[in-house]
């Protein structure tokens, strides 16, 4: 067995129940992807559209593409027919854009709606109360070919990892308010997306149910 299934096998073993492992493949070629397919994973993460129309295409049909990066309102359509979630929603104008394509598509696009509660600017997203804003105003709620599923953050890049946890909380701490608000009768209103390679186990500790791991899995990236 090669290094990327032990560690695929090790992972998803370890993971609680309602934990599910989104292995992170970009930069990473197809066949790196076959290996961890071999050992049954079938969730992976990318966040280039170019290089996941290229795998989708060459890919078994069965493996479920979370996109997980910033993704450009002029980029949806290319991936719409597709993708099982999208996870970084950072923007009323990108939600418009996922329903008018999904609706193109005939299908309903899952999504999560990106918190931005890391101290760097560089990250994208929704402060706590911007998002509350964008739920209250229920716009999103026309949105036929929309299903927010939840949310997702990145932490600040960091070796402290107290601070990384009280990122993690706060993004909790939202998640659940609104699930006991605006979609206390959502059931699909379920996913917390954060935790990488490094921090993933306190996202977990902090209720997270998605877990994007890549370098831990496929090595150092091939740019």
């Amino acid at each position: 067995m090669s290094q990327i299934q032990d560690e695929i096998k090790r992972i998803t073993a370890s993971l609680p129940f309602g934990v599910q492992l989104v292995a992170v493949s970009k930069y990473h070629p197809e066949s790196c992807i076959e290996e961890a397919y071999a050992a049954g994973q079938r969730v992976f993460g990318e966040s280039h559209v170019q290089e996941l129309r290229r795998k989708y295409d060459n890919l078994p049909k069965d493996i479920e593409w979370h996109f997980i990066g910033h993704l450009q309102t002029n980029k949806v359509k290319y991936i719409a027919p597709y993708v099982a979630m999208i996870h970084a929603v950072d923007s009323m104008k990108l939600l418009l854009e996922v329903d008018k394509q999904g609706e193109k598509s005939g299908r309903v696009i899952p999504c999560l709606l990106q918190l931005h509660v890391a101290k760097e600017e560089t990250k994208f997203g929704f402060t706590p109360d911007e998002c509350r804003t964008l739920i209250a105003d229920e716009e999103w709620k026309k949105l036929a070919h929309v299903q927010i599923c939840g949310l997702m953050c990145m932490a600040s890049n960091t070796d402290d990892m107290e601070q990384v946890r009280s990122e993690f909380h706060l993004a909790y701490e939202l998640f659940k308010e609104l699930k006991t608000g605006a979609f206390a009768n959502a059931p699909y209103f379920k996913e917390c997306s954060w935790g990488m390679s490094h921090d993933y186990p306190i996202a977990i500790e902090e209720g997270s149910t998605l877990i994007r791991v890549g370098s831990k899995i496929f090595g150092e990236r091939v740019y």
